[in-house]
């Protein structure tokens, strides 16, 4: 006969465990999860996927939607004045403007992290002046710093990336240090430091796992502000080179075709739209289900 347990060991979900377990109870938060990772799939799968070249000029210009009576079903989405198909530079697109803002929101937090745990766990004149100047930093706007910065580097997509990675690098310092802070001063954190654990061993096993979840909110909302710098240095010509399929720049160059042809206007717009949105209800999501933990 087997022997029955007398004591069991009650297991505890990590917090991102139960962030998840509160996130998924909002249906329109896993459309907007759904969405997010189809963007993401497309940014990295996309430019094998296209039906036709995202910057080889064609003969077949200014075809509409394949909707319109004039359409054709070889060119969904249409094509651009130049005949290049719109669909194929679309999705060609979301690497150089979703795909690049992922990449800056990864720069910025790593680095940002790291800054701002330095900046929590220092005393004195240090973390003073690392607070004064964040503070500084975060009243200037983003958009703006980063054209100084792209105006100083020269544009393209690599001085992009780090101009926007600079400027959200604050952002991250800034919700990673008060967070340290709020919880160095619950009781959990005063156990490991009374039996000899250092404030770096603290940090890494007892702090980080309960604010990551922080930093993940702070990392889509990072996302969808960068998206829309970099498709507006793109509109104002600071972005990527014109050949390449930018959704900020494709919509700058449509600009005079917006009463001929206003799908090449409609479909960038749309896009950077989209991607935006996508990335908000994401970041809402999180925040709902953190709140809904900390009332429950």
């Amino acid at each position: 006969m087997a022997r029955e347990h007398t004591y069991l060991e009650e297991e505890f979900p990590s917090p991102i465990l139960q962030l998840w377990h509160t996130f998924k109870k909002t249906p329109v938060a896993i459309i907007g999860l759904s969405c997010y990772l189809f963007l993401v799939f497309l940014a990295v799968f996309g430019q094998f996927i296209t039906p036709h070249s995202a910057v080889e000029i064609g003969d077949s210009l200014l075809i509409p939607p394949a909707w319109s009576d004039e359409g054709n079903l070889s060119y969904l989405l249409g094509t651009d004045d130049l005949g290049r198909d719109m669909l194929s530079r679309l999705i060609h697109g979301t690497s150089l403007t979703f795909g690049l803002s992922f990449l800056v929101v990864i720069i910025a937090l790593v680095i940002g992290v790291v800054i701002g745990s330095i900046s929590a766990l220092s005393r004195g004149v240090k973390a003073s002046f690392l607070t004064h100047f964040l503070d500084v930093i975060l009243s200037i706007p983003s958009l703006l710093l980063a054209i100084i910065i792209v105006a100083i580097l020269g544009p393209g997509l690599e001085n992009i990336l780090w101009a926007l990675a600079l400027v959200s690098i604050p952002q991250f310092v800034h919700v990673t240090r008060i967070a340290i802070k709020e919880e160095q001063k619950k009781g959990y954190v005063l156990i490991p430091i009374l039996d000899g654990a250092s404030e770096l061993r603290v940090l890494i096993t007892s702090i980080y796992p309960n604010i990551i979840d922080k930093i993940i909110i702070q990392a889509t909302l990072a996302q969808s502000a960068a998206i829309l710098d970099i498709a507006a240095l793109g509109f104002l010509g600071l972005g990527a080179p014109i050949p390449m399929p930018e959704w900020g720049s494709m919509l700058a160059t449509s600009l005079d075709l917006f009463y001929i042809a206003p799908w090449t206007s409609y479909f960038p717009g749309l896009a950077i739209l989209f991607s935006v949105i996508v990335t908000n209800l994401v970041g809402e999501g999180l925040r709902h289900s953190l709140k809904t933990q900390k009332e429950s």
